[in-house]
């Protein structure tokens, strides 16, 4: 990695926004293509891995998923799932292994169209322009918290998914967790590992089994093509669906939120506010639970149906296994769960995306949601392209694979339209500008 600066009022070919996976393997290519760009990153490579998740994190894919241009994972366990930190040395390596220009500790604040085309970019460290801009900042950007959370008492301590990193940082007492995407739910087992009184309001999240049949679920459908299949093809609302929640903790296993009813976690359905009960303040669930473990299972169950026919259809010899039984049934279900029962609360409901630093050219890009219009990352604007979103072409997008793959498909988009002037030669391991 080459440790670039902002030059105010250079010209670039491509700046390209965000310093994680998305951003380094489209420079990558581009370094290959001898692309004049230079990547900017407003904290530091890969920080987000480090500084975003909890501290027993894992990944939820096997490990020999992470590939990315050049660079694949090596080690002794492709079966297994990285940690945090292991996965944070990774992607930072990575950045390492090629001239990637990355100028770290710089934010964009703000984009303008350019007179005669093209891009005029600001940044805290000065302002460049570019022929081409690509935002390569995923599509989750500020924590979200619902507006009734501030009806919470102030000794209640609040934390958001984003910045939770173990049950010690929380004070003692029962801990609310209000989601059950993987973040929420495999928090929610942190705590209980922890020795931690846990109530968890769950949500509509389906779930997968981690392994099935002799091998990972997710090698099964990888071998299957169900990553590979484009967006387009299960229509574009699939973008707004919640992934499935499974851990890869202690080597990988299922999150089975009725086995954690089992142990002693206290089940609830969704949370929908706080409100005034028999005189005390209680936060108060809609009676879903039921509803939305059955809809968890059968999303389980119906993967793994889709797994023996493809079994049986190859012909591959795979030993058979019983399916799942539910071992755990919800009572009545408990309408309010009384604040004062609760020290802290751990909201896991997801995230809103920002694209305010785009400037005017977010009303152009942007949908009436505010989700970026785009086809394989590029959007309506000429020279403006997104690449690292959820969904972006495939299922496979969101994971290292999928980002390898879209970020090879908008590179050579980019190296087709960047003009001559901007190209570069590549001698041996230097990089020499072709004069104009």
């Amino acid at each position: 990695m080459i440790r670039a600066t902002v030059r105010d009022g250079a010209h670039h070919g491509v700046v390209v926004v965000g310093g994680g996976q998305a951003g380094l393997a489209l420079s990558h290519h581009l370094v290959a293509a001898g692309v004049d760009h230079l990547v900017v990153e407003r904290e530091s490579v890969a920080h987000e891995w480090r500084d975003g998740r909890w501290d027993a994190f894992t990944l939820v894919t096997p490990n020999w998923h992470c590939r990315l241009p050049g660079y694949a994972y090596d080690g002794p366990d492709p079966d297994g799932f990285m940690t945090r930190d292991e996965v944070y040395r990774w992607v930072r390596g990575y950045a390492d292994t090629f001239d990637a220009p990355v100028a770290e500790g710089v934010a964009v604040t703000h984009v303008a169209a350019r007179d005669g085309g093209g891009f005029v970019v600001t940044t805290s460290a000065g302002t460049v322009t570019a022929d081409a801009l690509v935002a390569a900042v995923g599509g989750y950007h500020r924590p979200v918290t619902p507006a009734w959370a501030d009806a919470l008492p102030a000794d209640v301590v609040q934390v958001h998914s984003h910045r939770y990193r173990n049950a010690a940082q929380l004070p003692a007492g029962p801990v609310l967790v209000v989601g059950t995407g993987q973040s929420g739910t495999q928090i929610a087992e942190d705590l209980l590992l922890a020795g931690r009184e846990v109530h968890l309001a769950a949500g509509r999240a389906p779930r997968v089994a981690r392994r099935y049949r002799g091998r990972d679920c997710m090698t099964w459908l990888a071998q299957m093509g169900v990553y590979d299949v484009p967006v387009a093809a299960r229509g574009l609302a699939k973008r707004e669906s919640t992934n499935h929640y499974v851990t890869g903790r202690d080597g990988g296993r299922d999150v089975d939120l009725r086995d954690f009813a089992r142990r002693g976690m206290h089940l609830y359905g969704r949370a929908t506010g706080v409100e005034d009960r028999a005189g005390a303040a209680a936060v108060v669930f809609a009676p879903t639970l039921a509803a939305d473990l059955d809809h968890a299972d059968s999303v389980a169950e119906s993967i793994k149906d889709d797994i023996d026919r493809y079994i049986a259809a190859q012909g591959i010899d795979a030993p058979v296994e019983a399916r799942y039984t539910p071992v755990w049934q919800p009572p009545d279900e408990p309408a309010a769960l009384p604040v004062e029962r609760i020290s802290a609360v751990v909201w896991s409901v997801g995230f809103r995306a920002d694209w305010s630093w785009l400037g005017p050219l977010a009303a152009r890009v942007l949908d009436d949601e505010g989700h970026p219009r785009h086809v394989r990352g590029r959007s309506p604007v000429p020279g403006l392209a997104f690449l690292g979103l959820p969904w972006q072409h495939t299922w496979g997008s969101g994971r290292f694979l999928g980002v390898a793959d879209d970020a090879q498909h908008l590179a050579q988009q980019l190296t087709a339209s960047v003009p001559p002037e901007v190209r570069e030669n590549l001698v041996g391991d230097r990089v020499v500008a072709v004069p104009s």
